[in-house]
């Protein structure tokens, strides 16, 4: 749907947000989310075209580094998505078969795919109402015998901090599987995450904080699970591409998959990365934006990030769940990108052999909607939503 068209504004209340007087839409309102580009990446893309080389390579490698860099870790290796990205790390850690692996409810169904690829059983984890978080004593409360990993889900950029029971897990040999899809540049401790001890997976699809068009990647834990993930991401082959291509023969040591990250998707990932600071500084304050227009609206509760040390993904609010369809139906009549991230996977058919109660994720599921957030909006386009919010709620109650 295009950001212009002839619709009527909906009215503010008592002057909150800016009521406008135009029968356009404001830039970006129409999309929940969006790519954003800098204007370098073709030209960059360009460059590698005439090489003929458009698998794993050197621009592949130089991505690789570029990120390990920016996030003060040895090493991380490139995949093609962030789903494939999970299903190594899963892999390279060592989860399989009668496997257990703790995950919330409440994340895109990736996250559980990627533990069923395996062979491994997802274990449904509640979470923190407040942050949309797994919780220490959450983890603690379902773990087994067979509990093998725990795949926290840094959901909106939120760090998720299991640092209490660290010691615990580690006693019992459970291994601690980030998936933070979301959560590119946010500050953990110390340092950005990733650089905990934790196997961390990244996302760069298209509407992630960094994108390479579609990929993902892994922070492994160690230089032999890096190996491990590096023979996976191209069949098992034990030698690099450079090195098969120069030899009469090579070693397929094990399972693997061809899921490389292009050269084409890694020049276009490095034009990102050198000008994330750009799309962090957006991201934040049109959150900012939001949590200051939202701030009158009583209908409406905004789940809070750290904004101080996140680069905010998504921006999610709590409506009534008598409301929220209709809210829903309402906001997207005009025009506004309004969506729902996400329907528990505790209720999909898929998933029906691992149900487990999940009584908040369940109440949360038919309360949240995300509202259009992505770096391409102005401030006008956040009034507009929040006031379409805001004339939703009042014509549903």
């Amino acid at each position: 749907m295009s950001d212009r068209a002839d619709v009527m504004p909906p009215s503010t209340s008592e002057g909150k947000a800016p009521e406008m007087q135009t029968t356009t839409l404001p830039a970006g309102v129409s999309r929940n989310a969006s790519p954003f580009l800098h204007g370098g990446e073709a030209a960059a893309i360009a460059e590698v075209l005439p090489t003929g080389q458009y698998g794993h390579g050197p621009v592949t490698d130089r991505f690789e580094q570029a990120l390990a860099h920016y996030l003060g870790v040895d090493d991380v290796v490139a995949v093609s998505s962030g789903t494939t990205a999970l299903v190594i790390g899963l892999q390279a850690a060592g989860i399989g078969p009668g496997d257990q692996v703790i995950v919330p409810s409440l994340t895109f169904c990736a996250s559980v795919q990627a533990i069923v690829a395996v062979g491994a059983a997802p274990r449904f984890i509640d979470v923190d109402p407040a942050t949309l978080r797994v919780t220490s004593n959450g983890v603690l409360d379902v773990l087994t015998p067979n509990t093998r990993a725990v795949m926290p889900v840094l959901y909106g950029g939120r760090a998720v901090g299991l640092d209490s029971i660290r010691d615990v897990l580690d006693a019992r040999g459970i291994l601690l599987i980030e998936d933070a899809a979301h959560a590119f540049g946010f500050r953990a401790g110390t340092g950005m995450v990733g650089s905990t001890r934790a196997l961390t997976c990244f996302s760069f699809d298209p509407i992630k904080n960094l994108t390479t068009g579609q990929g993902g990647a892994i922070v492994p834990r160690s230089p032999e699970e890096a190996r491990r993930a590096r023979s996976m991401r191209l069949f098992g082959v034990a030698q690099s591409r450079e090195e098969h291509a120069s030899i009469t023969s090579y070693a397929v040591e094990g399972p693997g998959l061809r899921c490389e990250l292009s050269q084409i998707k890694a020049v276009f990932g490095l034009v990102q990365l050198e000008h994330f600071s750009t799309v962090a500084a957006k991201r934040t304050h049109l959150w900012r934006t939001y949590r200051d227009a939202l701030s009158e609206l009583d209908a409406a509760a905004l789940i809070d990030v750290d904004v101080d040390r996140s680069v905010p993904f998504n921006c999610v609010v709590r409506v009534s769940a008598a409301q929220r369809d209709t809210v829903l139906e309402v906001m997207r009549g005009p025009g506004s990108g309004v969506g729902v991230h996400y329907p528990p996977n505790r209720s999909q058919p898929a998933f029906a052999t691992w149900h487990h109660p999940v009584p908040v994720t369940d109440e949360i599921g038919q309360q949240m909607l995300s509202l259009p957030f992505h770096p391409a909006m102005s401030d006008d386009a956040v009034h507009y939503a929040v006031a379409a919010l805001s004339q939703a709620l009042r014509s549903t109650s």
